[in-house]
């Protein structure tokens, strides 16, 4: 009995791959078995990043958070630490939006947590 290859699935098997590969340099984009090993590398670091990229941009609010709140005299600390015992909960992506788009409003909100 002859041997069934089924090549509209491998086919499709190896396009799929090739396709994820689209824009990679050099052999990294064409050859298949380096492909399989640069897309999988790259989904690693896809996945990775998701969950990295929270990180920074909260590492970032809370820097301009900071940079604003010393304008008014205060810390971050100091100021998310009043927040807190105020129960004015006001996120740090918001209140680094507020920072950065409205300094007046900024500072009324420093004004009336720190007193």
């Amino acid at each position: 009995m002859p041997k069934a290859n089924n090549a509209v699935a491998s086919r499709a098997r190896r396009k799929r791959v090739l396709k994820k590969a689209k824009g990679f340099w050099g052999s990294r984009g064409n050859v298949l078995t380096v492909v399989k090993h640069a897309v999988d590398k790259a989904e690693q670091y896809a996945y990775r990043d998701r969950r990295a990229k929270k990180r920074n941009f909260r590492a970032l609010w809370i820097m301009r958070i900071n940079a604003a709140a010393r304008l008014n005299g205060t810390t971050y600390s100091r100021l998310v630490n009043a927040m807190a015992q105020k129960s004015i909960e006001i996120d740090r992506k918001a209140l680094a939006e507020i920072a950065v788009k409205d300094p007046e409003a900024f500072t009324t909100i420093v004004k009336a947590v720190i007193e």
